[in-house]
């Protein structure tokens, strides 16, 4: 078979979420889509080039008052690599996996005694038990947490509505974010006030933020880590428990085949749809494109990953050889690139790589009810609710 050849059927659409985004997605205006694969990475690694959405509302702002998120140059790089150490791979191994087995196993084990479950009510305790682990949000019951945050994200979706039930949306989005701050950050930065516990919070803590830095810090990394690792986790269970072949090659090949099995499915549904960027000086990209200072772009995550010059053929069928064959070192654009590619992609990765092979090995593990497709305007994603799994209770 040549190396441009399609190594499965031509016409296979494996996506789950592309209908939805269709539909639902709606970029700001001013920014130029960008969906050349080339193009998106020159743009998003040029330190000519700044995060384009929502920074401006920052501007004038404390280095302190503003999420690491929507920094820039020198001041985001010191941040971040305050913080990155809480993300690399010996923290993963040597911290966060033994959370991130813990929590599966508790939540197996509830799965067995009941025979069936709600699977984004199991991926969100799992994302937000090692959420709030890396950021320090451990003064206060997780579960009771995770239920606590669940609420305030539908809540502000609530808000996105028109009319008097977006404005109750609003408000119960606001009550539910001082519950929050009360029952979970506050504790956990009196704790930090009195012993570091070398976590995102303690570092806050050291560099002098308030307690309301550090709540919006805290609602970074909540959307980050916990809302997009939740649909990742049951977007990955549902096409595996539907595909009986793929399952195969997940529950008996190693962890090299499982996050290549991974990174293809996030390939074809990343969780956030696109991110935006603004050229902040004049630039010229290896190509010879020239981008004048103040141009505006979008990068279109989902159709950059389906560029054929870059992925390959046959662009929407699940591949765990595609990466291996382009010799791209995985993961594509779904976390984005450059200096603001995510900080939690191994951590995302690696949990729901614990959390699915643990399900599927689970006796008689089926998909009962497939999960309800929405979209989620704070993240330009998809969301996944309602899907049911069954299982031999013992």
């Amino acid at each position: 078979m040549s190396e441009s050849s399609c190594p499965i059927v031509h016409d296979r659409d494996d996506r789950r979420s592309a209908a939805i985004a269709e539909a639902e997605a709606h970029p700001e205006p001013g920014f130029a889509p960008v969906r050349a694969f080339d193009l998106a990475r020159d743009i998003m690694r040029s330190p000519a080039v700044k995060q384009g959405m929502e920074a401006d509302y920052f501007a004038g702002k404390e280095e302190s008052q503003i999420p690491v998120i929507f920094l820039d140059g020198e001041a985001h790089k010191k941040r971040r690599a305050q913080i990155a150490r809480y993300f690399t791979p010996k923290a993963i191994k040597e911290r966060h996996q033994l959370v991130m087995e813990r929590t599966t196993a508790e939540l197996m084990a509830q799965l067995r005694r009941d025979g069936r479950a709600q699977l984004d009510v199991l991926s969100l305790r799992l994302a937000s038990d090692v959420a709030a682990e890396i950021v320090g949000l451990t003064s206060s019951d997780a579960s009771a947490m995770s239920e606590r945050l669940r609420k305030k994200f539908a809540a502000s979706s609530k808000g996105k509505r028109p009319g008097i039930a977006g404005k109750l949306g609003r408000l119960e989005d606001i009550a539910r974010t001082i519950w929050f701050m009360r029952k979970d950050v506050v504790p956990a930065i009196r704790d930090r006030q009195e012993q570091d516990r070398d976590d995102v919070i303690s570092y806050l803590v050291r560099e002098g933020l308030n307690n309301q830095e550090i709540l919006v810090e805290c609602m970074t990394y909540a959307t980050a880590g916990m809302i997009t690792t939740r649909e990742f986790i049951v977007m990955v269970a549902w096409q595996l428990l539907e595909k009986d072949e793929l399952r195969r090659q997940f529950t008996e090949g190693g962890e090299e085949v499982q996050f290549a099995i991974l990174d293809e499915i996030l390939r074809l549904d990343p969780v956030a749809a696109y991110v935006y960027r603004k050229a902040d000086e004049d630039m010229t990209t290896p190509d010879g494109r020239a981008i004048k200072a103040g141009e505006k772009f979008l990068i279109d995550i989902r159709n950059i990953n389906l560029d054929e010059a870059a992925v390959g053929p046959c662009p929407l069928a699940i591949d765990p050889e595609r990466a291996r064959r382009q010799k791209m070192a995985s993961n594509w654009f779904s976390f984005a690139d450059g200096p603001h590619r995510c900080p939690g992609a191994q951590v995302a990765l690696h949990e729901t790589r614990v959390f699915i092979d643990a399900l599927l090995r689970v006796p008689g593990i089926r998909l009962a009810t497939p999960p309800t497709v929405g979209w989620i305007e704070e993240i330009n994603g998809y969301e996944l609710h309602g899907a049911i799994v069954e299982c031999d209770r013992g």
